[in-house]
């Protein structure tokens, strides 16, 4: 059983009571972010610390990759999305604590981009339909078939940390968030549940409870208000 967590983007109090209550109803579950960290909530270097110090695996998300590329490469299109999608609230936390930001970025670095369990395949954005006809027919049966192309095009906007596209049924359940809703939707056709809930804009952050691809239940935590930034 896992519980897997959409878009976190510094919501550190909401994550941490969404965190207990996951951890008091189902104890025995290993609960899993889908990334995006960083950006626009008010607490990036909080949420990465406790994930660093508490052992969370996650799949980084488009902004923790913009982050790295920030700081490991600055000229790169990564880096220069950065300055245009939140980086400010994540500057602004690592204040103080700017000897602490090489580090950090070399965790987010160091994460796969998939998790591939029994119960779930986990992503941060998903797996475009666009490799509908681009997959061999046996790509279901071939795991690393899939790896191949998710390691390969994570840089694209196709690929697992960019891609809007519809997603592609891969025979097994998808779990993914980058795509901003007010509720959690699943996709019958893609067999894709999609739980990023707007953490930082003030809704909720929202975990599914999920074992042998089977959604167990949903539960949420609304945005506490000094998580999110206020216009």
């Amino acid at each position: 059983m896992i519980a897997v967590i959409g878009d976190i983007h510094g919501c550190y109090y909401t994550l941490i009571e969404l965190i207990h209550q996951i951890e008091k109803k189902y104890p025995d579950a290993e609960i899993i972010s889908l990334g995006d960290l960083v950006d626009r909530g008010n607490h990036s270097y909080e949420v990465v610390s406790y994930v660093m110090e508490s052992g969370i695996r996650f799949v980084p998300g488009n902004h923790d990759y913009m982050f790295y590329h920030f700081f490991k490469y600055p000229s790169s299109a990564f880096a220069r999305s950065w300055i245009f999608n939140g980086n400010e609230a994540t500057l602004a936390s690592y204040e103080g604590h700017e000897d602490e930001i090489l580090s950090h970025i070399d965790f987010i670095a160091n994460q796969q981009l998939y998790i591939d369990s029994e119960d779930a395949f986990i992503t941060h954005a998903g797996i475009s339909v666009y490799y509908k006809n681009l997959l061999p027919k046996n790509f279901k049966n071939e795991p690393d078939i899939l790896y191949e192309v998710i390691n390969r095009d994570y840089l694209h906007d196709i690929g697992v940390l960019w891609t809007r596209d519809p997603l592609l049924n891969i025979g097994k359940l998808q779990v993914v968030g980058h795509s901003k809703l007010q509720e959690p939707k699943f996709d019958v056709d893609a067999n894709a549940l999609y739980i990023d809930t707007g953490a930082f804009s003030g809704n909720k952050l929202s975990a599914a409870i999920i074992e042998k691809n089977e959604v167990i239940e949903i539960i949420s935590e609304k945005t506490h208000i000094q998580d999110y930034r206020i216009y």
